[in-house]
């Protein structure tokens, strides 16, 4: 028998299987079925192991075990222990910027002059682009831009770069 033929005689007898009791394990859809792979393909690299059973019931209990055996694997595997789902990261709320960041100062300027300072800044479009997103000149950009840049000035408390170098 072939490699493509074993491959589908496999999948067709125990895919179900080993995706139940992954699923059991693993309660993470995503994860049974990478158990699923994992198991075909140490199956199919190893054509000698399915050679050596007696019966039909000893090689589904060998591939079974070998499942339960993935499973707890991944279980126990530390890269598994540091990282959550995305179901547990909804529940974080997003950082707060801190008092003095210039995030922070952004975040109290009017609205007309924090678009185009983040668009600008934190987006990296040019006054033309943003000028197109916005629905406004460029020329009324620029002049957004000097005058967010005048109050973040003041609400920072800065001073001008080049007098205090």
């Amino acid at each position: 028998m072939n490699t493509n033929q074993q491959a589908e005689r496999l999948a067709n007898a125990y895919a179900d299987a080993i995706l139940r009791l992954s699923y059991t394990y693993l309660k993470n859809t995503d994860d049974a079925q990478d158990i699923c792979q994992t198991v075909f393909v140490k199956l199919l690299t190893e054509p000698r192991v399915l050679e050596k059973f007696e019966s039909a019931e000893h090689e589904r209990a060998y591939v079974l075990r070998m499942a339960a055996n993935a499973c707890k694997d991944l279980l126990k595997s530390p890269w598994r222990k540091r990282t959550c789902g995305l179901e547990t990261v909804l529940e974080v709320p997003a950082p707060e910027a801190g008092d003095g960041t210039v995030l922070a100062a952004v975040n109290e300027l009017p609205t007309h002059y924090r678009t185009v300072i983040y668009l600008f800044y934190y987006e990296g479009y040019q006054a033309a682009e943003i000028g197109k997103i916005l629905g406004v000149p460029a020329a009324t950009v620029h002049t957004r831009l000097a005058r967010g840049r005048a109050r973040l000035k003041d609400i920072l408390g800065g001073t001008d770069y080049e007098r205090s170098v």
